[in-house]
């Protein structure tokens, strides 16, 4: 049996007496860090909830309820941070990739615990696949959203797309990975494929506003 709220507690600790020696805004991203691994603390109970309510198999669970569940898991921080404090794009964006990448971290880490670590290869494309998924949709997400919010009749349904958008990829990863052999394998890359093209997308559009 995995503990995942002991492993969390031991990671979170030392970020929290951190955040007591430094500044505001490294404080606001140890937060968003902390917001991340919460969310997939908490996505592990409630896909364990439902896949007993429903009596889901693994493969039902895993394709139904974990994209649904673990997608609007990470939504909430970032609409809270929207609503709240109606930061600037940029820094939106950023807070939003990091909730994913601190959720699929704290994901990668308690599956290590739970199947070892002996197999380095299939570690590096479990570890790049299942972060460029969290990312992609994030950044998918985030980005949408910095769109869809600046008019108030589109919000809503724009954050509805969005979320529909991020669960179906999702979805789709799980999959793969489900399938095993060599599907299983196109699912690891599928995601590193799309987060590569993605941000090509994302740079190219920015060109023409002056950033770098």
């Amino acid at each position: 049996m995995t503990y995942i709220d002991h492993i969390y507690a031991c990671m979170a600790a030392p970020m929290l007496v951190g955040m007591l020696f430094t500044g505001r805004r490294w404080r606001t991203d140890v937060l968003f860090v902390l917001a991340g691994m919460t969310a997939c603390l908490l996505s592990a109970y409630i896909n364990s909830f439902f896949a007993g309510v429903y009596s889901a198999d693994l493969d039902t669970a895993a394709a139904e309820i974990a994209p649904v569940v673990e997608e609007v898991m990470k939504l909430l921080p970032l609409l809270f941070y929207l609503l709240v404090f109606e930061p600037e794009r940029a820094r939106a964006q950023t807070e939003a990739i990091v909730i994913a990448v601190s959720f699929a971290t704290f994901e990668n880490i308690c599956w290590l615990v739970e199947n070892g670590a002996e197999q380095l290869d299939f570690l590096l494309l479990r570890g790049f696949g299942t972060g460029a998924m969290h990312v992609v949709c994030g950044a998918v997400v985030a980005a949408g959203l910095m769109y869809t919010w600046r008019s108030t009749w589109l919000r809503l349904a724009g954050t509805a797309g969005l979320l529909g958008a991020a669960v179906t990829f999702h979805a789709m990863y799980n999959l793969l990975l489900s399938a095993g052999g060599a599907v299983q394998i196109v699912g690891y890359v599928l995601p590193i494929a799309a987060a590569a093209l993605e941000f090509t997308v994302l740079k190219l559009l920015r060109l023409p506003t002056g950033e770098s």
